[in-house]
């Protein structure tokens, strides 16, 4: 589906976060036509919350916004599937004490809170996150996650995640990073973020200053689905964490009616990289309950990547993988360029054609 790049005229920005139907309404965000029983259920089940930033990128006169279609509730999420899981991606499975995911054998997730500054409709940790989220980590629990990390020498990077961490305070973050510099063998601390594109104030000089720490470089994930996520006040935070020399990596979601077309995923890349972030991965969509509206095939992936591939800038090419559902880890799913032939392989370059490629070994 082409979806237009550029921006389009929007309301006024909210003075907050929007959180529950009436919110939403009140701001223009809910269509005229919608079930609100449904959607209360929706909201009853799953966190909801837009924040002013985001709300103001919205098209109000488009119903089939891709700003909104991420974060708007839509009554489609009461519908499940068999194949949908609670914990699609395996966490659980991994889990040797609260907080801690160690699912490969050089890094561990630390889940450092369980809230977000917006919750997207699509996320695959949707039961586990949200006001009083479980997932939270008390100062005990914080306590005997690092104590885990301290014990297991083969670990080299912490992805700090949740949640989104950095909705937590800068006193707490730099106490953190202090914490983590301190264990010798952790090299390596990335962030999983939304909060640059969703809550751009919050990237202040304190905010910054915290994530970094002596002996440890520090890498920020950053999450974005579509250009128009990228907008002034987004780009200014972005280009305050690169100034401070943090490396910016981006994570991206394939999303049906968000940006499941070649233009669309290259104009979101192109946009990260002037931004100072390297597109990293894109995502196949997660076997979440109640997000079947926004998958597509992977066969459908392969395409689009296929279709990138030579017309956008290596820089600006993530790896698109899948999650194995079970927690038995990511995969790239990618579309294949070579296959075996009797004088070696047939290559098949960017436009179509098909070369023969004999090794000399």
């Amino acid at each position: 589906m082409n979806r237009p790049l550029a921006s389009p005229a929007v309301a006024a920005l909210p003075a907050r976060t929007l959180r529950g139907l009436d919110e939403l309404g009140e701001a223009g965000l809910l269509p005229a036509e919608a079930a609100r029983d449904d959607l209360a259920r929706v909201a009853a089940r799953y966190a909801v919350a837009v924040t002013p930033a985001l709300a103001g990128l919205i098209d109000r006169d488009d119903a089939a916004d891709p700003i909104a279609r991420q974060f708007v509730p839509d009554a489609r999420e009461l519908e499940t599937h068999p194949q949908e899981l609670g914990d699609p991606i395996g966490d659980g499975a991994h889990s040797p004490v609260p907080g801690i995911v160690h699912r490969y054998p050089d890094r561990v997730l630390l889940k450092l809170v369980g809230v977000c500054a917006v919750y997207c409709r699509f996320c695959f940790r949707r039961e586990m996150v949200g006001p009083g989220a479980e997932t939270s980590l008390s100062d005990a629990a914080l306590d005997a996650a690092l104590a885990y990390v301290a014990a297991h020498p083969e670990i080299w990077e912490v992805v700090v995640t949740g949640g989104d961490p950095l909705v937590v305070a800068p006193r707490r973050l730099a106490d953190l990073m202090a914490r983590l510099a301190a264990i010798g063998h952790v090299k390596i601390v990335r962030f999983h973020t939304r909060v640059p594109v969703a809550a751009p104030e919050r990237v202040t000089p304190a905010l910054v200053e915290a994530l970094r720490a002596p002996d440890v470089t520090t890498y920020v994930a950053v999450h974005a689905n579509h250009a128009r996520e990228l907008a002034s006040e987004a780009r200014a935070a972005l280009a305050r964490l690169a100034d401070a020399g943090l490396a910016l990596v981006g994570q991206s979601v394939l999303l049906a009616g968000v940006n499941d077309d070649a233009q669309t995923l290259a104009a979101l890349f192109r946009a990260l990289v002037e931004c100072r972030v390297k597109p990293y991965y894109l995502h196949h969509p997660d076997l979440a309950p109640g997000t079947a509206h926004f998958r597509l095939t992977i066969e459908r992936g392969q395409e689009l990547m296929r279709a990138l591939r030579g017309r956008v800038s290596g820089l600006a090419l993530p790896t698109y993988v899948l999650d194995i559902p079970g927690g038995h880890g990511k995969v790239p799913v990618g579309p294949s360029w070579l296959e075996p032939a009797p004088e070696g392989w047939r290559v098949t370059d960017y436009c179509g054609g098909v070369h023969a490629y004999g090794e000399a070994v």
